[in-house]
């Protein structure tokens, strides 16, 4: 469709769509297949129910995201390994905005922490509890989720939930 500005000429015009489908790029979470990424295995695990990481058969490091290489010795004699699905709470921050493209259907706030399982600490987000509810030092315990697009494959992530161990007070 052209229009005509008078003096200037013609131009063209253009729409702009309703809905703008968010490029993979800006996707978070990871493709989750062999095809994609060499540690699917964590992932399978997790679709599972088992919460894993790699630990080094030659120097027995364990490290958590998981790894194909151990920076420890740099072996790649690695095998996964099950990661306890209660820790307790090391630190937490609340995202109150500024969340990134995309992520609009996340309401805000919401809580972020790093868990202490033992044998690693991990950064998750916290579900089901506000940032006042929360101490450092209290227990949590993992969270399965199903990630929904922008891809057709089924993807999985974890979170952690505090345990309702004061029924929902602090002593």
């Amino acid at each position: 469709m052209t229009d005509s500005d008078g003096d200037r000429g013609t131009r063209d015009r253009v729409s702009i769509p309703e809905e703008i489908e968010l490029p993979r790029l800006l996707d978070f979470y990871e493709l989750q297949t062999a095809d994609q990424t060499k540690i699917h295995e964590f992932y399978d695990n997790l679709r599972d129910g088992r919460l894993t990481t790699t630990e080094c058969r030659d120097c027995e490091a364990i490290h958590y995201p998981p790894r194909i290489v151990c920076p420890e010795c740099t072996g790649d004699n690695l095998e996964y390994v099950d990661l306890p699905h209660e820790g307790e709470l090391f630190t937490f921050s609340e995202v109150r905005g500024g969340l990134p493209m995309g992520l609009s259907e996340h309401d805000v706030p919401f809580v972020v922490g790093v868990v202490d399982l033992g044998p690693v600490k991990l950064s998750a987000r916290i579900d089901d509890a506000s940032y006042a509810d929360l101490e450092i030092g209290d227990s949590v315990e993992l969270k399965i989720v199903e990630i929904d697009g922008p891809t057709d494959q089924e993807r999985v992530f974890y979170r952690f939930t505090p345990q309702d161990t004061n029924n929902g007070e602090h002593e």
